[in-house]
């Protein structure tokens, strides 16, 4: 019998099928323009609902799942460092998916594409809202109309944020461990430099003051969109037949505000991000994701026309500065400096 428990390892969500999700802190991007992708300023906490029993709400209690606080338009990326073996991964925001904008369903679709494939997928940063671009996921609460959820439905029931997860069929699997076991076997054999693109030293987080007065917000939570950064989410290059039926493992992700994530587990959440001027100041990098094997995923009209979080909460007041051209890493498939000719 095939394992479906969902464990946290530290604030990594495991999923069966060697899946593993990190929520990650990051810089909002400006609602305008196309932008580099925002680094990583450390992880969300993530606790069970069912260690509390008796303070979170009932109505959480019953989906169970998992919880971690975010602050009022703060931006997040999903990290799928980690996943060792093939798997596909369903996104939901508030039960639309991420990538396809369709409702969530527990069967894999190819027409179109409703899911992530991993590890080639190394992170999603938000909606597949674009050609080569994704918009990013920002934190709103639930009522306003502002979530994708509530954009794409008309209602706003769910919120938070829905993963599940497909392996590989067993014939697909055993296929993929021969064939990695020999890619090992050569590799062996190649003497390979040292080193490799690593995430810098994660900032402090600052504590800062709101710019502006805000609506009340719902504890309950979901994602609407900021930004927009330059981020495929590429295309399966398997059969849809290669992967299992049903999902092996799911969760449910609540997402709370900092005063009820205080009153539920009793901890301090984390302070609120960094703001984007100081870190750009400070030089620090952001980066640029190219693979030149990979095949970008069309986007669908629902998800291009979901409109970002300032058209609900007004202009984003929060400085902007652009980061220089040497503030932003290449990784993976870096184009490298070019090779001179001369007389033949």
């Amino acid at each position: 019998m095939t394992d479906s428990t969902v464990r946290i390892d530290g604030n990594t969500l495991r999923l069966p099928g060697g899946v593993a999700v990190r929520f990650i802190r990051t810089l909002r991007l400006p609602e305008t323009g196309t932008h580099p992708l925002p680094p990583g300023l450390g992880e969300f906490p993530v606790r069970r609902v069912a260690d509390f029993p008796d303070t979170a709400p009932e109505e959480w209690r019953a989906r169970g799942g998992v919880m971690l606080p975010v602050y009022l338009r703060e931006a997040m990326w999903l990290s799928f460092a980690g996943t060792a073996e093939p798997a596909a991964l369903q996104v939901g925001v508030g039960k639309v998916c991420a990538v396809s904008g369709k409702p969530w369903t527990d069967r894999l679709s190819r027409d179109p594409q409703n899911y992530v494939v991993l590890p080639r997928q190394p992170w999603l940063d938000g909606i597949n809202s674009g050609k080569g671009t994704v918009r990013q996921f920002v934190a709103v609460p639930l009522g306003l109309g502002a979530t994708v959820e509530g954009q794409v439905t008309g209602e706003e029931v769910w919120g938070g944020v829905q993963l599940q997860s497909f392996p590989l069929t067993e014939g697909e699997l055993t296929k993929w461990r021969e064939d990695a076991r020999r890619r090992s076997e050569r590799a062996r054999a190649i003497t390979m430099p040292s080193g490799g693109y690593g995430m810098p030293p994660m900032p402090m987080a600052a504590q800062a003051a709101p710019t502006r007065s805000a609506p009340a917000a719902s504890p309950r939570m979901g994602l609407g969109v900021g930004g927009s950064m330059r981020q495929e989410v590429y295309e399966d290059d398997r059969l849809l037949k290669a992967w299992a039926g049903e999902p092996a493992g799911r969760v449910f992700v609540h997402l709370v505000t900092p005063p009820e994530w205080r009153r539920i587990t009793g901890e301090e959440p984390p302070p609120s991000p960094v703001d984007r001027a100081a870190y750009t100041r400070a030089g620090l990098p952001w980066f640029d994701y190219y693979d030149q094997d990979a095949e970008d995923l069309a986007p669908t009209d629902t998800l291009e026309a979901v409109k970002p979080v300032g058209d609900w909460l007004g202009d984003d007041h929060e400085p902007w500065q652009q980061p220089e051209p040497g503030q932003v890493q290449p990784l993976k498939d870096a184009q490298g400096k070019p090779v001179e000719d001369g007389d033949w």
